[in-house]
């Protein structure tokens, strides 16, 4: 629960109080949802952080973001108001790979694990395309090289409907020259340099022979 400072509740099993200066139980800084006053989504996930097991963290401010109910932008506002939050800089350096376009924990792993390095090019991620009537987005696309990664999650390959609507967006896309590269759950986890190094022979192998 959040309070203006100035109140006399008190945190007890079950409630946490969140004292703020400057807080007034009126828009902006709260709003009303199902007849109840409530804090914005940014500063509710900023208050849950801490709260939560660290292995739960995660999970509400990515889904929040997947369903456009917030921006890394907006929550790292709610954030700077927090200086002292534990763990804040896992907090921080969550909304910035959430900004640089990673979208799940898998692709936040291989952002930092496997996909960097001064040998990999500059990855944009979530790129839009447009083939025909299909908009679709590419996790990660070498732009140069027209290669994009695509990193599987732990039930793609357990779902054949998934499966079989992966490989025609896959075809789809080579009607326009981009390669698409995927890589399980699996082995992004237990061999990551197996891996990078597939994925920088790739990439060579798609660059123009400047030797000619």
């Amino acid at each position: 629960m959040s309070t203006p400072a100035g109140a006399s509740l008190r945190t007890r099993p079950g409630l946490v109080v969140h004292r703020r200066e400057a807080f007034a139980v009126e828009p902006p800084q709260v709003v009303l949802r199902r007849g109840l006053l409530v804090t914005r989504i940014e500063q509710t996930l900023v208050d849950s952080w801490p709260l939560l097991p660290s292995a739960e963290r995660r999970a509400p401010v990515i889904r929040a973001v997947n369903d456009r109910l917030t921006t890394p932008e907006r929550l790292a506002v709610a954030l700077s108001s927090a200086p002292r939050l534990y763990d804040r800089a896992a907090l921080r350096t969550l909304l910035t790979r959430l900004a640089e376009g990673c979208r799940s924990p898998l692709e936040i792993w291989g952002h930092e694990r496997v996909f960097t390095g001064p040998q990999m090019p500059a990855f944009r991620r979530q790129v839009r395309i447009r083939v025909g009537l299909r908009t679709t987005y590419l996790d990660l696309f070498a732009e140069r090289e027209q290669v994009n990664i695509e990193l599987d999650g732990a039930t793609t390959h357990a779902d054949p409907r998934q499966r079989e609507i992966d490989l025609r967006r896959d075809a789809l896309l080579a009607t326009i020259g981009i390669l698409v590269v995927r890589f399980a759950h699996r082995r992004l986890f237990h061999e990551p340099d197996d891996v990078r190094r597939e994925t920088l022979a790739i990439l060579t192998s798609r660059r123009p022979n400047t030797s000619a």
